[in-house]
């Protein structure tokens, strides 16, 4: 699970990024919002730790806009803004819990703990088994069906192919797909990725050469469409 910590204050941002790996968690920091944001269009995280007073871009407006582009990332503000006015602004603008500052370490933990198990409970969820056009993937026992009949996926292959269609429509970059499916300690070159998007087409479409479902987007990533 990778999370952003935006937070300018130095003191606070390394003691809650040191307690998030110790957790188990891969922190990234940024301590003001537009910088922030460079960050969150480069690279894919599954929560947002966001503080609301940051220098050039508050935190309100980076949730506005992270929430706008994406419905399913956790979104966590820890503000010294604790009245209630501040409390439903940032809630309205898209985030998932609001933490007054000071806060206890504990709770903080807890409330990230408590937002990523429901998202991934949900993702598992909603990701067991998934038809597009005449084609079935079955998520949980590696299994699939497509133009050509019965196969079975690869674990790199599943994981690609979930990555894709959980965020269908959207160009997913490179970076993402290599911080999702392979992680940090192998970094396949393009035509890797590209080799993979080529079986899913054999696999699910009736002319790989016209696609409609696996789409590579030049100098920029791939795309699913339903």
């Amino acid at each position: 699970m990778r999370i952003l910590v935006v937070e300018d204050e130095e003191q606070i941002r390394k003691m809650i990024k040191l307690n998030l790996e110790i957790d188990g968690f891969d922190v990234i920091t940024a301590d003001n919002g537009r910088k922030a944001l460079e960050i969150i269009n480069q690279q894919h995280f599954d929560l947002l730790i966001l503080d609301v007073m940051l220098p050039e871009v508050d935190g309100f407006q980076i949730c506005q806009q992270v929430r706008i582009r994406n419905a399913k990332v956790g979104i966590i503000i820890v503000s010294a803004k604790d009245t209630s006015a501040d409390r439903i602004h940032g809630l309205k603008m898209g985030a998932d819990d609001y933490l007054n500052k000071p806060f206890n370490l504990e709770e903080l933990l807890l409330r990230v703990n408590n937002l990523l198990k429901r998202s991934t409970d949900e993702a598992a969820k909603d990701l067991q088994e998934y038809n597009f056009g005449t084609n079935y993937i079955n998520f949980a026992t590696y299994e699939g069906r497509g133009v050509q009949g019965n196969f079975h996926l690869t674990n790199k292959e599943t994981l690609l192919l979930k990555l894709l269609i959980e965020r269908q429509n959207e160009v997913v970059s490179r970076s993402q797909i290599l911080q999702t499916v392979w992680g940090y300690d192998v970094f396949p070159s393009t035509r890797t990725i590209d080799n993979f998007i080529l079986s899913f087409r054999k696999y699910f479409e009736v002319d790989p050469r016209e696609p409609h479902f696996f789409h590579s987007v030049r100098g920029v990533g791939y795309k699913f469409t339903p």
